[in-house]
């Protein structure tokens, strides 16, 4: 592998942020030979990634059923159980008939894909790097501190509860993110209640201590890569708030790491696939004192 010169590097970084077009803006130009930047150096391969995959389609994370646990008292105790044996095994699970329908989810799918295909002039508007801003796109959030550089473009949405300011959004997903906010803050509240019953606590508890109060939507874009060997979509890593929820497209490809061995994450149409992070991991040993 080449070694770049830490000052070529960060010239590199300048010019390739400065164009504000991304990774599909390189895609875009025509390219065949993918920028040296992106070009994943051994060095840094995580520690994980070259365990075995481990791909059977009859083994998958738990897929767990939420039809009538608002109205059933044996149906909500036999999720929460089902919760507690997903979180205690894998960390992860799929959630089905959550109320939200499979037609949001795919709309805002769409919606994500058509404002990254958009003209790079129209999505400059809302390129940053400001975390304090409520809407940002931007390709690698941490270009010029992260390690490894992922072939991936993202577009991010701290809306709150109440965001009452739609013309702030990008045309292109502006109704369906509207949408796919408020339904996310509720099926957050619900998957708190759940969590905080799978530890035998009060169904608020999570929600008391603040699991529910902030919530980023964060919507990543892979664009076809002329050399994919040579780089990555993204790494090994876990994720470091309470819960991630999240939507796979049909491509899949979503893994997860247990028992010594990766596992594909077969996408279910309409499925939630939620996910733990370290946070939830500090409450559970917080609550169990």
């Amino acid at each position: 592998m080449e070694t770049i010169p830490s000052s070529d590097r960060m010239s590199e970084l300048k010019a390739f942020d400065e164009t504000k077009a991304g990774v599909k803006g390189l895609v875009d130009s025509g390219i065949t030979t993918i920028p040296r930047i992106f070009i994943q150096d051994q060095h840094t391969k995580h520690k994980f990634d070259d365990k075995p995959i481990f791909r059977d389609p009859k083994i998958n994370i738990p897929i767990i059923d939420f039809e009538g646990i608002h109205k059933d008292a044996s149906l909500r105790s036999q999720a929460v159980d089902q919760i507690r044996s997903a979180c205690e095994k894998w960390g992860f699970f799929q959630a089905i008939n959550h109320g939200i329908p499979t037609t949001v989810l795919d709309q805002a799918i769409d919606g994500i894909r058509r404002f990254f295909e958009k003209d790079v002039e129209i999505k400059k508007k809302y390129f940053s790097r400001d975390y304090s801003k409520k809407i940002r796109y931007c390709s690698n959030i941490n270009l010029f501190s992260a390690p490894i550089l992922y072939w991936k473009d993202t577009l991010s949405f701290d809306l709150g509860r109440d965001f009452s300011s739609p013309e702030e959004l990008p045309e292109a997903c502006r109704d369906i993110m509207i949408t796919y906010n408020n339904q996310m803050w509720k099926i957050g509240e619900i998957l708190c209640e759940l969590l905080s019953e799978a530890l035998g606590l009060s169904p608020n508890y999570l929600k008391d201590i603040g699991c529910v109060e902030e919530m980023t939507i964060g919507n990543n874009y892979y664009p076809e890569c002329p050399q994919p060997e040579l780089t990555i979509g993204v790494t090994t890593h876990s994720d470091p708030g309470f819960v991630t929820v999240l939507i796979q497209d049909r491509i899949g490809g979503l893994q997860v790491f247990c028992e010594d061995q990766w596992f594909d994450i077969t996408p279910v149409p309409g499925a939630l696939v939620v996910n733990l992070g370290y946070m939830m991991q500090a409450s559970t040993c917080y609550a169990q004192l």
